[in-house]
């Protein structure tokens, strides 16, 4: 059941993100088609814009009016994807199960691909006159994504990721670490959801804010598990890399037994938070779930 919800946001958003790329006819070619590359054409499960139709459909929302953000979400996400991958940081030649974008074309395109997947994220909740909400509204849906991108999110996460290299890190500045470069995001894909919802109770905010921190921790934490479990055709990117490139990880700090038994208890801690919530949220709940026991 789950799978086929899944799999319904992922058809979803992709059509969405298909109308607001640029087609690869237009000017510069090269650049378009080094976008479309990047966010269509590996595909991807699509975690976090299912993360904002979730939490919206939770508070009542109908998916139609979660296009846009759950898009917006995408755009950044694969832009730090695009960047994550340059020689200069993580240096992979494989995302999504296709060349990266400075493989399939070189470290200049896949650049300003980054650039311009992120700036377009911005210029969708801004521009697009089909959102249904206010101008209040889509300024807080700027901030919060603003927000997980910079500093204080993702970018400063991939910072501390860099400086950790051959360091030995605690459990406690493993997860500062990864509460920005990972959970940030995916704690705003859920914000996007309910800022959507303009009259959600607060009590459910708080609720499906914890869910998100919760569920960002424990997707980094099996993402560490099957860099050493898992194979490099099922991942869709290079297995072992982290290990490879004395990284620290949870298994490396905990062992794999402790590092699933730490992501079982974060799902266990997320679904707890959803007590205040009918049905309407057993998707998120679902993916919960999927986070812990995902292939891939």
């Amino acid at each position: 059941m789950f799978e086929q919800y899944l799999k319904a946001c992922q058809e979803r958003v992709e059509a969405a993100l298909e109308q607001f790329l640029p087609h690869t006819t237009t000017q510069p070619e090269q650049l378009h088609k080094a976008m479309r590359h990047a966010t269509l054409g590996g595909g991807g499960k699509r975690v976090r814009p299912t993360l904002v139709y979730a939490a919206g459909e939770a508070l009542g929302l109908a998916p139609e009016l979660l296009d846009i953000p759950a898009c917006a979400v995408e755009l950044i996400h694969t832009y730090s994807l695009v960047h994550d991958d340059l020689p200069a940081m993580d240096n992979d030649d494989l995302r999504r199960g296709v060349p990266t974008c400075h493989r399939a074309f070189d470290e200049a395109t896949a650049i300003l691909t980054g650039d311009a997947l992120q700036t377009l994220a911005f210029k969708i909740l801004a521009q697009t006159p089909s959102l249904p909400f206010s101008s209040e509204v889509r300024i807080e849906m700027i901030a919060a994504l603003a927000i997980a991108s910079g500093s204080r999110g993702m970018a400063g996460g991939q910072a501390l990721d860099l400086a950790a290299v051959g360091q030995e890190l605690s459990l406690a500045q493993l997860e500062i670490m990864h509460i920005h470069k990972t959970g940030a995001l995916i704690r705003a894909s859920v914000r996007l959801g309910t800022l959507a919802a303009a009259d959600a109770e607060p009590e459910q905010v708080r609720g499906l804010d914890h869910y998100a921190k919760c569920i960002g921790l424990a997707f980094q934490v099996r993402d560490d598990i099957l860099d050493v479990e898992g194979d490099t055709e099922t991942l869709g990117k290079t297995q072992g890399k982290d290990q490879a490139g004395l990284k620290p990880t949870y298994p490396s700090l905990l062992g794999l037994t402790a590092s699933r038994e730490m992501a079982l208890r974060l799902c266990q801690d997320a679904l707890q938070s959803l007590e205040s919530l009918d049905q309407k949220a057993d998707p998120l709940r679902s993916l919960a779930n999927y986070i812990i026991d995902r292939p891939h």
